[in-house]
């Protein structure tokens, strides 16, 4: 069977929160032409930033997390607001989390964080030569502590369940595709 898209019939905002929005979708089958509910949530995107020293270490950022009510390891990261470029937010979170800068900034790969239920991206970037030339711009809500980590500790620091985020884990898979390709090129 070849899977068809679903034909939306109606769609309406249901609730709106700070950070997001919820809408509920009403779609028809293209099999059995049964209608049928679901909630969907809508967000800007968000960016991961992959911030890489002059002396090879990775900048990441200590928090606590209310969702899983834990303190965990992550990679600068945020939403980009209304109006602005992914690379211009990944820049700025860089900047406000850390207090680093890069000297360049590309962009490695962009995930769907659950398509079952969201319909934003997040886009990860690789800001080369970071130099730390600020202090910390945190909002209110936010208590951020910054670690610098040896990239070559990354794959353990995951496997022993000390990095769980899932879109930090699929940013450093980009990461390490990016690595590949730039030894194949003698990029370094």
């Amino acid at each position: 069977m070849k899977i068809q898209p679903w034909n939306r019939i109606e769609s309406r905002k249901r609730e709106s929160y700070r950070v997001f929005d919820v809408r509920e979708d009403r779609s028809v089958s293209p099999v059995t032409g049964t209608e049928y509910g679901f909630f969907v949530i809508e967000s800007n995107d968000w960016i991961n930033v992959i911030p890489i020293t002059e002396d090879g270490r990775i900048v990441f950022v200590r928090q606590y997390r209310h969702g899983t009510q834990e303190i965990t390891l992550e990679v600068p990261g945020g939403i980009v607001d209304d109006g602005e470029r992914a690379i211009d937010a990944a820049v700025r979170e860089l900047r406000e989390e850390t207090g680093y800068l890069p000297e360049e900034i590309v962009h490695i790969g962009t995930v769907a964080p659950n398509p079952a239920i969201q319909e934003n991206s997040c886009h990860t970037y690789v800001a080369r030569n970071c130099r730390h030339v600020e202090r910390q711009q945190l909002d209110g809500a936010e208590e951020i502590e910054v670690v610098l980590v040896d990239a070559d500790e990354v794959p353990r620091l995951m496997t022993e369940g000390r990095i769980t985020h899932s879109l930090v884990v699929a940013a450093f898979y980009y990461f390490d595709l990016y690595r590949q390709s730039r030894r194949r090129s003698g990029a370094g």
